[in-house]
């Protein structure tokens, strides 16, 4: 039999029972739509996470520290080690060194350093953190309330969100208001004329070899309020509720937590970092520059792992989401199985006729496989427009709740064209398999059984 003729032959058997296999039809519409919503939904979580981490600045990202910093005290002579086995002194020479390898895009040390914030008569204990001008297109300030820095030595300040209520029941009437910081600031030991510009100290030799504590103040313009507090110590932030410019951050020389390691330490006039943050230029690139890192001495430590383990829980919800939306699925292939055994009672006669004018058992298996691909396939049309209807319906009930919430938007639904394509092609191959029984029961009729057949 002609493709032509068999085709024809399916639709016209269809249109005469057009409400049982319109229902069936129906039926694989909602398992197609269940199963594209569920994974719709884990889709779009993933995108969103890897997005929001991405943004982040935390995948192209290694944090360097020495090693002797997690060894206590370490070796006297670790700093002066040429063998890339031996602990480094982490300091401006190292800096540069890292600077210079290939595929980093910048450099820059991590400074946090615990303050206290004066504003309106009160005062309130915090951390301060530098970061550098690339933060701009962090995520985390992407729905900032002001605006971001206006240059790389300008005196603001921006607070997180939780800050900026304890200092005020209106945070954005912050906006634009000065507050002063009370910092201590380190300062090296001057020379024995009792000096203590830090340029003559070292040029004394003397830096390394202790420091003096100086309380100082800065007022500062707070230019923004960011929602969400950026990465907790990683990527430069740390857990500062309080950013500043990074030049501005060194400027003030304020005393850090490694300060009294490097006192004990000595590392003869030049000053150490407790860690530093080495941007990629691809999150592709962060394992040879982990690799440089350690080579030359350094403890180093990305993301890396955990994205592979988000990447397998992604995975792993995905193949639940599709196990669980291919039930309803799974239910439908009872619908079509029934549709199609109640049109071999109903076309018994039919069949036994087609079979007396030479019709082979494989024609009469293909008009029933016909039969059911057809259901399949504009049930997995169906079912796709449904799902999409449904995960645009929980995008915007989502992002309805969050708004009252006080939170940013998120698109936590995508279809992508492979999911559409995807669940199509099964809602057709699982209606041919609930087809295969029909189909081969046709086809071992008897025609002369089938004809008496009333």
């Amino acid at each position: 039999m002609k493709a032509r003729d068999l085709g024809e032959l399916a639709l016209r058997n269809l249109r005469e029972a057009l409400l049982r296999n319109s229902l069936t039809t129906l039926g694989v519409a909602v398992g197609v739509a269940s199963l594209v919503a569920m994974l719709s939904l884990g889709v779009g979580l993933q995108e969103l996470a890897s997005k929001r981490l991405a943004n982040s600045g935390l995948f192209d990202t290694v944090l360097v520290s020495s090693r002797s910093n997690l060894r206590g005290l370490g070796r006297t002579g670790a700093a002066n080690s040429s063998s890339p086995h031996e602990s480094r002194a982490l300091d401006q020479d190292a800096l540069q060194e890292m600077e210079h390898l290939p595929n980093v895009v910048e450099v820059y040390p991590q400074i946090r350093f615990p303050t206290e914030v004066r504003y309106g008569g009160n005062s309130y204990s915090t951390m301060v953190a530098g970061i550098p001008a690339s933060s701009r297109a962090n995520g985390a300030f992407e729905g900032v309330q002001g605006s971001f820095f206006s240059g790389p030595n300008a005196e603001e300040a921006i607070l997180q969100i939780e800050f900026a209520k304890e200092m005020s029941d209106q945070p954005s009437a912050l906006i634009g208001k000065e507050l002063d910081i009370r910092y201590m600031e380190r300062q090296p030991l001057g020379s024995q004329s009792g000096t203590a510009d830090p340029a003559d100290a070292k040029s004394n030799g003397r830096a390394g070899e202790g420091f003096s504590i100086v309380p100082r103040e800065k007022k500062l313009r707070i230019v923004g309020i960011v929602e969400t507090e950026p990465a907790a110590g990683f990527g430069g932030f740390g857990s500062g509720r309080t950013l500043i410019p990074l030049q501005v951050a060194e400027a003030l020389r304020a005393a850090q937590v490694n300060d009294l390691r490097e006192a004990v330490h000595a590392t003869k006039g030049k000053p150490t970092y407790s860690s530093l943050t080495v941007r990629a230029k691809s999150p592709s690139q962060v394992e040879g520059i982990e690799a440089a890192v350690k080579n030359m001495g350094f403890s180093a430590f990305s993301l890396l792992d955990a994205s592979r383990n988000l990447r397998l829980f992604f995975t792993i919800f995905d193949l639940l989401l599709g196990i669980f939306g291919s039930l309803a699925l799974a239910v439908a292939t009872l619908g079509i199985i029934n549709t199609l055994v109640m049109a071999i009672l109903e076309r018994r006669r039919e069949i036994g006729i087609f079979k007396a004018l030479g019709a082979a058992d494989s024609d009469v298996k293909q008009l029933f496989f016909v039969e059911a691909g057809v259901m399949g396939l504009f049930g997995g049309l169906l079912g796709v427009t449904f799902g999409w209807f449904i995960g645009t319906g929980i995008t915007w009930g989502t992002n309805l709740y969050l708004k009252r919430q006080n939170l940013p938007v998120a698109h936590v639904f995508s279809v992508p064209w492979w999911l559409v394509l995807g669940a199509i092609a099964f809602a057709v191959m699982v209606s041919l398999a609930a087809g295969l029984f029909p189909a081969t029961r046709a086809a071992r009729l008897n025609p002369v059984e089938a004809l008496r057949y009333e």
